[in-house]
Protein backbone atom coordinates (compact mmCIF):
# COMPACT_ATOMS: atom_id res chain seq x y z
CA UNK A 1 0.00 0.00 0.00
CA UNK A 2 1.71 3.40 -0.95
CA UNK A 3 1.89 6.27 1.06
CA UNK A 4 3.35 9.47 1.14
CA UNK A 5 5.74 10.81 3.57
CA UNK A 6 3.56 14.09 3.21
CA UNK A 7 0.80 13.96 1.45
CA UNK A 8 -0.25 17.40 0.56
CA UNK A 9 -3.99 16.66 -0.23
CA UNK A 10 -4.24 15.48 3.16
CA UNK A 11 -7.19 17.44 4.67
CA UNK A 12 -7.28 19.62 2.27
CA UNK A 13 -10.63 21.88 0.66
CA UNK A 14 -12.32 18.97 -1.60
CA UNK A 15 -15.79 19.28 -3.46
CA UNK A 16 -17.75 16.59 -5.45
CA UNK A 17 -20.67 16.59 -7.98
CA UNK A 18 -22.74 15.69 -5.11
CA UNK A 19 -22.93 13.81 -2.10
CA UNK A 20 -24.58 10.23 -1.60
CA UNK A 21 -25.58 9.56 2.10
CA UNK A 22 -23.68 10.05 4.40
CA UNK A 23 -20.73 9.34 1.92
CA UNK A 24 -19.50 12.92 2.45
CA UNK A 25 -15.73 14.14 0.09
CA UNK A 26 -13.87 15.06 2.46
CA UNK A 27 -13.63 11.76 3.70
CA UNK A 28 -11.28 11.06 0.62
CA UNK A 29 -8.51 13.32 2.35
CA UNK A 30 -8.62 11.96 6.19
CA UNK A 31 -5.64 9.80 5.98
CA UNK A 32 -8.29 6.91 6.51
CA UNK A 33 -8.58 3.83 4.04
CA UNK A 34 -12.08 2.49 5.51
CA UNK A 35 -14.03 5.83 5.24
CA UNK A 36 -14.94 6.28 1.75
CA UNK A 37 -16.71 9.30 -0.84
CA UNK A 38 -19.32 8.38 -3.15
CA UNK A 39 -21.48 10.58 -5.12
CA UNK A 40 -25.17 10.12 -6.60
CA UNK A 41 -25.59 8.24 -10.23
CA UNK A 42 -25.33 10.74 -12.51
CA UNK A 43 -23.53 12.33 -16.09
CA UNK A 44 -19.67 12.72 -15.49
CA UNK A 45 -19.74 12.57 -11.61
CA UNK A 46 -16.49 14.03 -10.46
CA UNK A 47 -14.24 14.45 -7.32
CA UNK A 48 -11.66 17.42 -6.82
CA UNK A 49 -9.14 18.81 -3.88
CA UNK A 50 -8.20 22.02 -3.67
CA UNK A 51 -4.16 21.81 -2.78
CA UNK A 52 -4.60 25.92 -1.90
CA UNK A 53 -1.25 26.55 -3.87
CA UNK A 54 0.24 25.33 -7.09
CA UNK A 55 2.34 22.00 -6.20
CA UNK A 56 4.67 20.09 -9.03
CA UNK A 57 2.27 16.94 -8.67
CA UNK A 58 4.87 13.91 -8.77
CA UNK A 59 2.69 11.04 -8.19
CA UNK A 60 -1.15 10.45 -7.16
CA UNK A 61 -2.09 7.31 -5.30
CA UNK A 62 -5.78 6.31 -4.97
CA UNK A 63 -7.16 3.71 -2.81
CA UNK A 64 -10.16 2.17 -4.11
CA UNK A 65 -13.06 0.53 -1.49
CA UNK A 66 -12.55 -2.44 -0.29
CA UNK A 67 -16.00 -4.53 -1.81
CA UNK A 68 -16.09 -6.48 -4.18
CA UNK A 69 -19.91 -5.18 -4.99
CA UNK A 70 -19.09 -1.87 -5.86
CA UNK A 71 -15.19 -1.29 -6.28
CA UNK A 72 -16.07 -0.94 -10.17
CA UNK A 73 -17.41 2.69 -9.27
CA UNK A 74 -13.67 3.55 -9.99
CA UNK A 75 -13.52 2.25 -13.59
CA UNK A 76 -13.22 4.66 -16.55
CA UNK A 77 -11.68 7.40 -14.44
CA UNK A 78 -9.68 10.20 -15.64
CA UNK A 79 -7.40 11.58 -13.51
CA UNK A 80 -6.37 15.57 -14.13
CA UNK A 81 -3.80 18.16 -12.69
CA UNK A 82 -4.00 22.05 -13.38
CA UNK A 83 -5.29 25.28 -12.15
CA UNK A 84 -8.72 25.50 -13.88
CA UNK A 85 -11.13 25.30 -10.73
CA UNK A 86 -14.67 25.66 -12.87
CA UNK A 87 -13.92 24.05 -16.28
CA UNK A 88 -12.43 21.01 -14.86
CA UNK A 89 -11.88 19.60 -18.01
CA UNK A 90 -9.32 22.12 -19.56
CA UNK A 91 -6.89 20.77 -16.97
CA UNK A 92 -4.44 17.96 -17.53
CA UNK A 93 -4.92 14.44 -18.15
CA UNK A 94 -2.15 12.65 -15.72
CA UNK A 95 -4.11 9.21 -16.30
CA UNK A 96 -6.95 7.33 -17.49
CA UNK A 97 -7.59 4.23 -14.89
CA UNK A 98 -9.83 1.08 -16.30
CA UNK A 99 -9.64 -0.54 -13.16
CA UNK A 100 -8.36 -0.32 -9.33
CA UNK A 101 -8.76 -4.06 -8.01
CA UNK A 102 -11.03 -4.27 -4.51
CA UNK A 103 -9.01 -2.44 -1.99
CA UNK A 104 -6.11 -1.61 -3.80
CA UNK A 105 -3.80 1.80 -3.66
CA UNK A 106 -2.64 2.61 -7.57
CA UNK A 107 -0.06 5.23 -7.64
CA UNK A 108 0.35 7.20 -10.94
CA UNK A 109 2.97 9.54 -12.33
CA UNK A 110 1.57 12.83 -13.31
CA UNK A 111 4.73 15.64 -13.23
CA UNK A 112 2.97 18.46 -14.03
CA UNK A 113 1.89 21.36 -12.10
CA UNK A 114 -1.30 22.11 -10.67
CA UNK A 115 -3.69 23.64 -7.34
CA UNK A 116 -6.46 21.36 -8.69
CA UNK A 117 -5.95 17.55 -8.28
CA UNK A 118 -9.40 16.30 -10.33
CA UNK A 119 -11.02 12.57 -10.45
CA UNK A 120 -14.18 12.14 -12.53
CA UNK A 121 -15.90 9.60 -14.80
CA UNK A 122 -17.15 10.77 -18.24
CA UNK A 123 -20.39 9.27 -19.10
CA UNK A 124 -24.27 9.02 -18.11
CA UNK A 125 -25.59 7.12 -15.38
CA UNK A 126 -21.99 6.56 -13.34
CA UNK A 127 -20.93 6.37 -9.78
CA UNK A 128 -17.55 7.35 -8.42
CA UNK A 129 -16.51 6.39 -5.10
CA UNK A 130 -13.35 6.09 -3.75
CA UNK A 131 -11.57 5.77 -0.07
CA UNK A 132 -8.43 8.12 -0.30
CA UNK A 133 -6.69 10.10 -2.82
CA UNK A 134 -2.81 10.84 -1.27
CA UNK A 135 -0.55 13.68 -3.75
CA UNK A 136 2.94 13.67 -3.73
CA UNK A 137 4.49 16.70 -4.83
CA UNK A 138 6.03 19.84 -3.81
CA UNK A 139 5.32 23.63 -3.48
CA UNK A 140 5.53 25.36 -7.66
CA UNK A 141 6.19 28.73 -6.64
CA UNK A 142 8.31 29.68 -3.45
CA UNK A 143 8.57 32.96 -4.11
CA UNK A 144 5.48 33.18 -3.03
CA UNK A 145 6.00 30.80 0.02
CA UNK A 146 3.96 31.14 3.41
CA UNK A 147 4.90 34.85 4.97
CA UNK A 148 4.04 33.82 8.16
CA UNK A 149 6.56 30.70 8.84
CA UNK A 150 8.91 33.91 9.54
CA UNK A 151 6.88 35.57 11.89
CA UNK A 152 6.21 36.55 15.34
CA UNK A 153 2.91 35.86 17.25
CA UNK A 154 0.65 36.72 20.49
CA UNK A 155 -2.98 35.73 21.84
CA UNK A 156 -5.13 37.32 24.49
CA UNK A 157 -4.52 34.47 26.22
CA UNK A 158 -2.83 31.12 26.56
CA UNK A 159 -4.93 27.74 27.36
CA UNK A 160 -2.16 25.08 28.86
CA UNK A 161 0.82 24.57 26.06
CA UNK A 162 -1.22 25.66 23.52
CA UNK A 163 0.40 28.70 22.52
CA UNK A 164 0.04 30.85 19.96
CA UNK A 165 3.67 30.50 17.86
CA UNK A 166 2.36 26.53 17.18
CA UNK A 167 -0.07 28.26 14.44
CA UNK A 168 2.88 28.99 12.40
CA UNK A 169 4.78 25.95 13.22
CA UNK A 170 4.34 24.00 9.80
CA UNK A 171 2.38 21.46 11.11
CA UNK A 172 -1.50 21.95 10.21
CA UNK A 173 -2.22 19.30 14.27
CA UNK A 174 -5.17 19.05 13.02
CA UNK A 175 -5.85 16.62 15.69
CA UNK A 176 -5.32 19.48 18.18
CA UNK A 177 -5.05 17.69 22.10
CA UNK A 178 -3.93 14.95 20.87
CA UNK A 179 -0.81 16.01 18.26
CA UNK A 180 -0.27 18.84 19.95
CA UNK A 181 0.37 21.52 17.28
CA UNK A 182 -2.50 24.37 17.86
CA UNK A 183 -2.88 27.48 19.52
CA UNK A 184 -5.77 28.29 21.88
CA UNK A 185 -6.79 30.92 23.93
CA UNK A 186 -8.78 30.54 26.97
CA UNK A 187 -12.40 31.20 27.49
CA UNK A 188 -12.93 34.81 27.21
CA UNK A 189 -14.20 37.65 25.67
CA UNK A 190 -13.17 38.92 22.47
CA UNK A 191 -10.02 36.00 22.26
CA UNK A 192 -7.47 37.14 18.99
CA UNK A 193 -4.29 35.32 17.99
CA UNK A 194 -1.78 38.08 16.26
CA UNK A 195 1.03 37.29 13.61
CA UNK A 196 3.47 40.04 13.11
CA UNK A 197 5.28 39.44 9.99
CA UNK A 198 7.73 41.99 10.58
CA UNK A 199 7.21 43.83 7.04
CA UNK A 200 4.35 45.04 5.42
CA UNK A 201 3.07 42.99 2.64
CA UNK A 202 0.35 43.00 -0.02
CA UNK A 203 -1.56 40.23 1.08
CA UNK A 204 -3.14 38.18 -0.80
CA UNK A 205 -4.76 35.38 0.70
CA UNK A 206 -4.81 33.57 4.42
CA UNK A 207 -5.05 29.92 5.04
CA UNK A 208 -6.60 29.30 7.93
CA UNK A 209 -6.50 25.23 8.91
CA UNK A 210 -9.18 24.48 11.53
CA UNK A 211 -9.10 21.34 14.34
CA UNK A 212 -11.20 18.62 13.63
CA UNK A 213 -10.64 16.05 16.71
CA UNK A 214 -13.71 17.94 18.23
CA UNK A 215 -14.69 21.54 19.29
CA UNK A 216 -14.96 22.86 15.05
CA UNK A 217 -17.39 25.18 16.61
CA UNK A 218 -14.77 27.22 18.43
CA UNK A 219 -13.76 28.83 14.75
CA UNK A 220 -17.47 29.82 14.42
CA UNK A 221 -17.74 33.85 13.81
CA UNK A 222 -13.53 34.66 14.24
CA UNK A 223 -12.56 37.47 11.80
CA UNK A 224 -9.52 38.25 9.95
CA UNK A 225 -8.03 41.51 10.00
CA UNK A 226 -4.75 42.45 8.73
CA UNK A 227 -2.82 46.07 8.85
CA UNK A 228 -0.38 48.11 10.44
CA UNK A 229 -1.84 49.51 13.49
CA UNK A 230 -1.65 47.94 16.56
CA UNK A 231 -4.51 49.75 18.13
CA UNK A 232 -6.58 47.59 20.62
CA UNK A 233 -4.25 45.03 19.65
CA UNK A 234 -4.47 44.97 15.55
CA UNK A 235 -8.20 44.00 16.16
CA UNK A 236 -9.37 47.81 14.64
CA UNK A 237 -7.46 46.83 11.31
CA UNK A 238 -9.73 46.54 8.01
CA UNK A 239 -11.45 43.16 7.42
CA UNK A 240 -10.71 40.28 5.04
CA UNK A 241 -12.93 37.89 6.27
CA UNK A 242 -15.39 36.39 8.24
CA UNK A 243 -15.36 32.69 9.37
CA UNK A 244 -19.28 31.74 9.74
CA UNK A 245 -18.57 27.76 10.59
CA UNK A 246 -15.92 25.16 8.44
CA UNK A 247 -15.37 21.80 9.68
CA UNK A 248 -11.77 20.33 10.98
CA UNK A 249 -9.12 21.33 7.34
CA UNK A 250 -7.95 24.11 5.34
CA UNK A 251 -9.99 26.96 3.89
CA UNK A 252 -8.47 30.01 1.89
CA UNK A 253 -9.33 33.12 2.29
CA UNK A 254 -8.92 35.55 -0.24
CA UNK A 255 -7.41 39.07 0.65
CA UNK A 256 -7.57 41.24 -2.41
CA UNK A 257 -3.74 42.51 -1.73
CA UNK A 258 -4.58 44.51 1.29
CA UNK A 259 -1.88 45.86 2.98
CA UNK A 260 -0.46 45.20 6.57
CA UNK A 261 2.49 44.27 8.50
CA UNK A 262 0.04 42.62 11.26
CA UNK A 263 -2.61 39.23 10.25
CA UNK A 264 -5.33 39.18 13.30
CA UNK A 265 -8.07 36.45 13.87
CA UNK A 266 -10.30 37.50 16.43
CA UNK A 267 -13.48 36.37 17.77
CA UNK A 268 -15.95 39.19 18.86
CA UNK A 269 -18.40 37.89 22.23
CA UNK A 270 -18.32 36.43 25.52
CA UNK A 271 -16.93 33.55 26.71
CA UNK A 272 -15.52 32.62 23.64
CA UNK A 273 -12.34 30.60 22.64
CA UNK A 274 -10.10 30.61 19.58
CA UNK A 275 -8.18 27.64 18.61
CA UNK A 276 -5.91 27.47 15.87
CA UNK A 277 -3.96 24.80 13.33
CA UNK A 278 -2.34 26.36 11.14
CA UNK A 279 -2.41 29.86 9.67
CA UNK A 280 -0.69 30.47 6.35
CA UNK A 281 -0.34 33.97 4.33
CA UNK A 282 0.49 34.85 0.82
CA UNK A 283 1.49 37.50 -0.75
CA UNK A 284 3.98 40.01 -1.95
CA UNK A 285 6.33 42.64 -0.29
CA UNK A 286 6.09 46.35 -0.72
CA UNK A 287 8.55 49.13 -0.34
CA UNK A 288 7.20 50.81 3.01
CA UNK A 289 9.82 51.48 5.43
CA UNK A 290 8.51 51.17 9.15
CA UNK A 291 9.29 53.56 11.78
CA UNK A 292 9.88 51.27 15.11
CA UNK A 293 9.17 54.33 17.11
CA UNK A 294 6.09 55.24 16.13
CA UNK A 295 3.55 54.23 18.69
CA UNK A 296 1.67 52.80 16.05
CA UNK A 297 3.98 49.84 15.71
Amino acid sequence: MKRFPENVALWRTVSASSQYGVWNARYAVDSLHHTCTQTAEETNPWHKVDLLNEYQVKNVAITNRDDLATYQRINGAVLRVGNFRDDIYRNTICAEIPTIPSGVTETYSCGMVGRYVILHIPGAQRILSICELDVNGHQYRTAIGNLASNGSTTQSSTSGDWFAEKAIDGNRGLHGLRKGGCSSTLAETNPWWRLDLSNVYNVSRVVVTNRNDCCVEQINGAEIRIGNSLENNGNNNPRCAVIPAIPGGSYSYSCGGMEGRYVNLIIPGVMKILTLCEVEVFGEGISVAVDCNDKNY
